[in-house]
């Protein structure tokens, strides 16, 4: 695509971002994403509001030496407060402290918020938002302007909502974005609305900046830019207050891909999926593997009739290619999956059909097993065994023979607990004991010390996450417990599962198939 980019990004993750439950943002944490969002082409990135704290403050005078390919830096702030002079206003000049070359001015619309919040008229709103635009631009800024709450104040008193724009852009105002601050209003609404303003403004760019509070905040974006808006605001993965923001990984897909639309430089749509993964993980949170595009389900194929279909033709049942976004498709294995399932599976192992002795048989046990409690989703490496236990001629690195655990209290000791395992490695049996801070610790290690001088790489493997579910808690002490084990030796990580009416034996079935696993397919 030539010319003159069509739609313009601009990301609030580091302000209107931050304003979510449970993100908090380092000075570091707000580099490293500024640095991010501009290899992946966003035009925008809102740093901060200067005005209100100390960290804003010291990431505006870090970004000023920031080599940026692409983006620009906006800085965050109201207009002068009623009854000021934008010269005298302190906020006011926190944005131009700032130094930035982008200027997010943000004003009232409704006529609820200039009465009952500012607590001023309706005419000394007009002036504020006027004379702090003009004051900016004589600055030498280029100014978005936000028009707070814009959607409720349309509906309240079209015509103010209207005079609030026009003060902005009387003021000099280079765009204004349209705010559905409330993230009430329904995209035909916001298509409507937005059409009605491209009329009284048609020499002026519009923006649109939506919440998800009616779960509407992609939809009302697209509506947007239906209907005239060249520029849209939102933050990565929907991050916000509430019930967050539109989440720019899902509309910019969507304005690429569906819309035909120009959205990031070329070939930078492969990128999304990292991207998004990389915020998450730098803002500590907890993958929503959902996401539509970028998360690690927004492809996966479970149901028997889907995969066999997708083997068929990868479009049967995907309305993209997930290369397209940087992601991949993956077929999850569960009572609900047909032998397409496994067939597929087989395949991303290199495995030859012909090689697996019986895959009606593997499918068979994997619905009975998950019949008795265990679950195979997010536990692929347990399938995976399965697989290659069907394999003509497979022989096992090793053979439980037997095991105990004693967990005991011991005077001046407290609480031990200590695990024998027998196994066998080929002709050998081979019989350890360990004590550990707990049963399953003790097996672990125990079956460890057994098996590392025949598989010295086994020194390398990891347990790094044990997870416990009770999943018949009616039952009491009866009910069958679900233990999920993830390892990794290093260069890739891996889980299985087990399940038993004995936490012991579930925990002794997952961490065997994680053994078996990484010595026969993910060792170096």
């Amino acid at each position: 695509m030539g010319g003159e980019k069509i739609i313009k990004l601009y990301d609030t993750t580091l302000r209107d971002g931050t304003q979510a439950e449970g993100i908090s943002l380092s000075l570091e944490d707000k580099v490293k994403i500024t640095v991010l969002l501009d290899e992946l082409g966003v035009d925008y990135i809102e740093g901060g509001w200067p005005g209100s704290n100390p960290k804003d403050v010291a990431y505006f005078e870090r970004a000023r030496n920031l080599d940026l390919k692409h983006a620009r830096i906006a800085a965050f702030g109201s207009t002068c407060r009623v009854g000021t002079q934008p010269e005298d206003d302190s906020n006011i000049q926190a944005l131009l402290e700032a130094e930035t070359d982008v200027i997010t001015l943000v004003g009232k619309s409704w006529t609820l918020h200039v009465q009952d919040v500012l607590r001023t008229t309706l005419d000394e709103n007009l002036r504020i938002i006027r004379e702090s635009t003009v004051y900016l631009k004589a600055n030498g800024k280029e100014v978005i302007y936000d028009a707070e709450h814009f959607f409720d104040g349309y509906k309240a008193d079209p015509d103010y909502t209207l005079a609030t724009l026009r003060a902005a852009a009387d003021g000099g105002a280079d765009l204004l974005c349209l705010c559905d601050t409330n993230g009430g209003a329904m995209p035909w609404e916001v298509e409507q609305v937005v059409g009605e303003v491209r009329k009284a403004f048609p020499d002026t760019a519009l923006g649109i900046h939506a919440h998800n509070d009616g779960g509407l905040a992609v939809a009302n974006s697209l509506a947007g830019v239906r209907a005239g808006a060249t520029h849209v605001q939102g933050t990565m993965n929907g991050y916000g207050e509430r019930c967050g923001n539109a989440d720019l990984c899902t509309i910019i897909p969507n304005l690429e891909l569906k819309m035909s639309l120009e959205v990031l430089p070329e070939g930078q749509l492969k990128s999304l999926t990292r991207a998004s993964r990389t915020v998450t993980a730098i803002a500590n949170q907890a993958p929503d593997r959902h996401t539509p595009f970028v998360g690690l389900s927004a492809f996966a194929h479970k149901g028997g009739l889907h995969v066999s279909a997708m083997r068929r033709n990868v479009l049967s049942y995907q309305h993209i290619d997930p290369e397209a976004v940087g992601n991949e498709a993956r077929v999850v294995i569960s009572e609900l999956s047909g032998r397409g399932n496994l067939m597929t599976m087989a395949d991303e192992l290199g495995l030859n059909h012909e090689e697996l002795k019986d895959l009606p048989q593997v499918l068979q046990k994997i619905k009975e097993l998950e019949y008795r409690g265990f679950t195979f989703e997010g536990a692929e490496a347990s399938v995976e065994m399965m697989l290659y236990r069907s394999r003509e001629g497979y022989a096992p690195p090793f053979r439980l023979v037997d095991y105990m655990t004693i967990v005991e209290h011991r005077e001046g000791r407290g609480l031990v607990a200590e695990a024998t395992v027998k196994i066998q490695v080929g002709d050998q049996i081979l019989h350890t004991a360990a004590e550990g801070n707990g049963p399953v610790n003790a097996m672990d290690l125990a079956l460890r010390k057994a098996l590392v001088p025949v598989y010295p790489y086994l020194a390398d493997f990891e347990l790094v996450d044990y997870k416990v579910h009770i999943l018949d808690s009616d039952a009491g002490t009866g009910a069958t417990t679900r233990v999920l084990i993830d390892v990794q030796n290093g260069i890739r990580r891996w889980s299985t599962v087990g399940a038993s009416a004995n936490i012991i034996e579930a925990s002794w079935i997952a961490l065997a198939d994680a053994v078996e696993y990484g010595l026969t397919i993910a060792h170096p």
